[in-house]
């Protein structure tokens, strides 16, 4: 099964979260393709496969400039996602108290009110408190794609 692990950052640090879960995929028989958010739109939804989503948290709760034109299109251009499967990694600093990861809150907002459905909890990553986000995001990984219903579920890796 396709995974599409798409990437909200700005320092790069969801990308090497994101590359790790990547790794961690295939090892399970999951086809992952990790995907920069830089200048893709609600159409990225329309593919077959599950949804990732690992985004990093910029100014004020904010989701970073690469994201933007993602997460205003959810706005723009509204389409219903009852089929989209999702998680979310969200990375954030809680020492900024109400706005942690506040740039992964604002997508699980936006994609539930189209009709998307989020699979498990979100992966919180405290950059005050892990200081090797991608085992955290690691271990988040192993209780996620438990909860991965049986016909979406990837094959086991033979």
């Amino acid at each position: 099964m396709q995974l599409h692990i798409l990437v909200g950052t700005v320092h790069g640090n969801a990308t090497e979260v994101a590359q790790t879960l990547a790794f961690a995929a295939a090892d399970l028989g999951f086809e992952p393709q990790v995907l920069p958010m830089d200048g893709l739109t609600t159409a990225a939804f329309a593919q077959d496969g599950l949804f990732l989503l690992c985004c990093s948290t910029t100014g004020n709760g904010d989701v970073p400039d690469n994201a933007q034109a993602l997460y205003q299109s959810l706005d723009l251009q509204p389409q219903y996602l009852g089929t989209t499967r999702y998680g979310l990694v969200a990375l954030g600093d809680s020492s900024y108290g109400d706005t942690f990861c506040g740039g992964a809150k604002a997508f699980d907002t936006r994609l539930q009110d189209l009709g998307a459905q989020r699979i498990g909890a979100m992966c919180e990553i405290d950059a005050m408190l892990a200081d090797d986000a991608p085992a955290q995001a690691l271990a988040w990984w192993a209780q996620w794609t438990a909860q991965i219903p049986q016909q979406q579920a990837a094959p086991s890796a033979a």
